[in-house]
């Protein structure tokens, strides 16, 4: 399984992005996708959820409004940005599993695959 993230850069304060996460050998379609960020200094935090067989999304409240996470094919899930402030500034990573195991959907422990990153620079 691969999951691998695109779309970051630098943009001003107010801009958006879309950042896309494919996956390889890894359906979509059934499981959960996440979004998490780290800043420098900083624990990782979950961004935002899809349970991609329901379409049920959760979001981190500081992203609440800004930010809406979707499923794109059966190989892509998406994080459109928009209303960027500075503190959003930090790598995004795409998180995958196909099982809840309880517990909050931000709990990191809760994906088994992870994406290497890509990075958004808000200023």
């Amino acid at each position: 399984v691969q999951l691998v993230e695109s779309g970051g850069g630098s943009v001003q304060v107010g801009g958006s992005l879309t950042l896309s996460c494919e996956a390889s050998g890894y359906s979509v379609s059934k499981g959960y996708m996440a979004w998490f960020r780290q800043a420098p200094g900083k624990e990782r935090e979950g961004v935002a959820r899809i349970a991609t067989g329901s379409g049920n999304t959760y979001y981190a409240d500081s992203v609440n409004g800004r930010f809406t996470i979707s499923q794109d094919n059966a190989n892509t899930v998406c994080l459109q940005m928009n209303g960027l402030k500075p503190e959003d500034t930090a790598m995004y990573y795409c998180a995958a599993d196909r099982y809840w195991y309880g517990g909050s959907w931000s709990d990191k422990g809760q994906y088994t695959y992870w994406g290497q990153g890509t990075q958004v620079t808000v200023s």
